[in-house]
């Protein structure tokens, strides 16, 4: 088909019994000027007409019943997924156990997570910007995971595009913030010029779920803000005085 847009998959993800999945970047829509391509944010500025144009393909992609974002608000909410909504849920976590439920996290830099316990048909996704990230969207997407019958030691995780360390510029109070709340980060940080330094965002989304019990992750390891032809950045929209920017959108449903 001509208008099915290109994924990314994982490989930890790859191949499990009954899971779909894609990190889809901004190739293969229709969007125009800053939104081009693939836009699949229902909250930017662009036309509507063209986000729901470019979520249909995705949802066509994954051959999903429904493809479903929450209003995400930079938390530790997540929301039980068993059937599809017309008013967007704010929340930055989703789980779910009902086949055919696309659910899609929406980022331009920040983390967005994967999660699958094949053998017990339990599926989870999360948005983890560094405010998400150390108020525990990790924890709380697991947590929901468990209540539903998953366990940690069959979790599987995928890391999706993201700011990657090189591109991740912070000043010594963002480190300061997350070293009173996680010690073991410090070798997250590297020195930039100046004060600045370098934090490893995803590798701290590593470290968060190693302590949960959950060791089977993969990083795609693709930077949203270096790969311009490739991905939405919200922190190179910065760089460049633009006045809005486009969502990746990152996907997983149990198959019907």
């Amino acid at each position: 088909m001509t208008d099915m847009p290109p994924y990314e998959i994982s490989d930890t993800l790859s191949g499990l019994n009954g899971i779909r999945h894609g990190f889809f970047g901004r190739r293969g829509g229709v969007s125009g000027g800053l939104y081009a391509s693939l836009n699949a944010g229902e909250g930017s500025g662009d036309s509507p007409d063209a986000v729901a144009t470019n979520r249909e393909r995705i949802r066509t992609a994954l051959s999903a019943r429904a493809l479903l974002s929450c209003y995400q608000i930079h938390s530790a909410d997540v929301m039980h997924v068993t059937e599809p909504w017309t008013v967007r849920p704010e929340a930055d976590a989703m789980v779910t156990t009902t086949p055919g439920l696309a659910l899609c996290i929406l980022t331009a830099d920040c983390t967005p997570l994967l999660f699958a316990d094949a053998e017990a048909g339990v599926i989870g996704a999360a948005h983890a910007g560094w405010k998400g990230a150390i108020g525990g969207v990790m924890d709380t997407t697991v947590a929901a995971m468990l209540e539903l019958g998953a366990r940690t030691d069959r979790i599987r995780v995928a890391i999706g595009p993201t700011i990657q360390q090189a591109s991740y510029e912070v000043g010594p109070e963002f480190r300061d913030t997350f070293l009173s709340e996680s010690p073991e980060s410090a070798a997250l940080f590297i020195p930039g010029e100046g004060d600045r330094l370098h934090f490893d965002l995803p590798g701290y989304c590593r470290q968060r779920l190693d302590r949960l019990g959950v060791h089977s992750i993969h990083d795609t390891g693709l930077d949203t803000c270096a790969l311009e032809d490739a991905y939405f950045s919200n922190r190179r929209r910065n760089h460049r005085n633009e006045p809005d920017y486009g969502r990746n959108a990152s996907v997983i449903m149990l198959t019907l």
